[in-house]
């Protein structure tokens, strides 16, 4: 058995953070697999220190619609395969999926819908969600452990951000939104970070026009998630909230793979 360490960010615009040396941590820590969420960019906008990073693959998925959404992947270990949807147009053209199997496990690198532009946003990122899940499902019965990571754009309890009732009618904390990570929990999927620290005031997230970092105000909406058959094999959960450069903080699992 060995390690492997993989991180996932949501960049907000990967672009601008490279260029202003936030990938420096990145470039020190040498993370076996990086995902990267809300990259807004198409590989061919990327400069080719992006592009192209020794000693790693690299995936892209962007969306139809010009600087918006978009996936990355960086790895060491080349994947069996990698797909860049569920297979659905109507999810799959704003380039919020890849799916890398290792063989060992299959991956999710996820950027998941925001809901609060409108009821019936709101009613997609829940769609997309039951997409992701059957897929997910799928997956399993076939025998297939599952690690899934990224920017669920949901807090699933009031432990999960500063001020639950002030947004308790916010989509991010909507009942629905909840109960459906209560159903993706109930499937047999680990919140792993909760599987080693129970505390509060831990958040991936900060409203950035308000300055919410600097007093910790924020929520957690950014996962990794693992099948119940691969709980043993994680050995830590955590985050790097002292790396700057998005409104988002990396996160990172170290997991026992063969």
């Amino acid at each position: 058995m060995k390690k492997m360490l993989i991180c996932s960010w949501n960049v907000n615009g990967i672009r601008a953070a490279y260029s202003r040396g936030h990938f420096d941590w990145f470039e020190e820590s040498r993370p076996d697999i990086l995902c990267l969420q809300e990259t807004k960019a198409s590989e061919e906008q990327l400069p080719g220190g992006l592009r192209e990073i020794e000693g790693y693959h690299a995936y892209f998925s962007a969306a139809e619609r010009k600087g918006y959404s978009g996936v990355a992947l960086y790895t060491r270990p080349q994947p069996r395969s990698v797909a860049d949807g569920f297979g659905t147009p109507r999810f799959d053209h704003e380039g919020r999926i890849l799916i890398a199997d290792y063989g060992s496990f299959v991956l999710f690198d996820i950027y998941f819908p925001n809901g609060k532009q409108s009821r019936e946003r709101l009613r997609f990122k829940l769609d997309f969600c039951d997409a992701f899940l059957d897929y997910a499902d799928a997956l399993r019965k076939k025998g297939r452990g599952i690690v899934a990571c990224g920017d669920f754009n949901t807090a699933h309890e009031e432990i999960d951000l500063a001020r639950p009732k002030e947004n308790s009618k916010v989509s991010g904390f909507l009942p629905e939104e909840r109960a459906w990570l209560d159903k993706f929990v109930d499937h047999g999927y680990v919140d792993t970070f909760r599987m080693f620290n129970r505390e509060p005031d831990q958040y991936t997230w900060w409203d950035l026009k308000t300055r919410a970092r600097e007093r910790n105000v924020g929520w957690r909406i950014d996962y990794f998630f693992v099948s119940e058959d691969l709980r043993d094999s994680v050995k830590s959960s955590y985050m790097l909230t002292e790396v700057m450069g998005s409104d988002h903080c990396p996160i990172c699992i170290e997991l026992a793979v063969e």
